[in-house]
């Protein structure tokens, strides 16, 4: 954190960092909103999966929703560090504060969380065609360059290095096209059909 200093500087923003974390547990919110949303779809296809990926993205909420717990302590943390004479033992508290967000965020969120909901929501894709496979096995292989970014991490590698961000931006530009294929052209429950009647037996390419 680079000290007390940089606490003073949270303790006479602490709105600015309260907004933040309201943001945060917003996007947790819609995270989970987006599985529970597609949940109905995924599960006339593969029932399995569409519960494994409900089950990653309410993982990745209770993720940020600590992390946002985390940054909130740190302005009470900062509070008591600016009205203490010596300030040292709550910049090094600061610190602790800090660095659990990183590694709740940088290595956990990557290598078991986030990776895992990409692995399985791509997985249901590919098998079921609701859109075209070159996407999803984009998706997939995202999804695998992410988990390993996570995993080096976990390792040393420092957060938001130039390899992380070149790891983890397939995923990223992945998930814009996907957006941008289903804002267009949604899914394709004709390619999908096809999919459940061959795998029935009851009809052929």
């Amino acid at each position: 954190m680079g000290g007390d200093h940089d606490l003073s500087a949270v303790s006479a923003h602490s709105d600015r960092l309260a907004t933040g974390v309201l943001l945060q547990l917003i996007m947790g919110i819609a995270v989970v909103s987006i599985a529970v949303v597609i949940d109905p779809v995924l599960r006339r296809h593969t029932e399995r999966l569409a519960m494994g990926y409900v089950v990653a993205r309410a993982l990745e909420a209770v993720i940020y929703i600590l992390g946002g717990a985390g940054l909130l302590a740190l302005i009470t943390v900062s509070e008591e560090s600016v009205a203490a004479a010596d300030g040292t033992p709550y910049a090094a508290l600061g610190d602790l504060v800090l660095a659990q967000r990183d590694w709740a965020g940088h290595a956990i969120l990557d290598a078991a969380v986030f990776s895992i909901g990409a692995l399985v929501l791509n997985t249901a894709f590919f098998r079921s065609r609701l859109v075209p496979r070159w996407l999803s096995l984009w998706g997939l292989a995202g999804a695998a360059a992410y988990l390993t970014a996570g995993l080096l991490v976990m390792y040393g590698l420092e957060p938001l290095s130039t390899p992380q961000v070149v790891l983890e931006a397939p995923l990223g530009l992945q998930e814009i096209a996907l957006a941008l294929w289903l804002i267009v052209k949604g899914f394709d429950t004709q390619a999908a059909a096809r999919t459940v009647a061959l795998s029935a037996g009851l009809t052929t390419y």
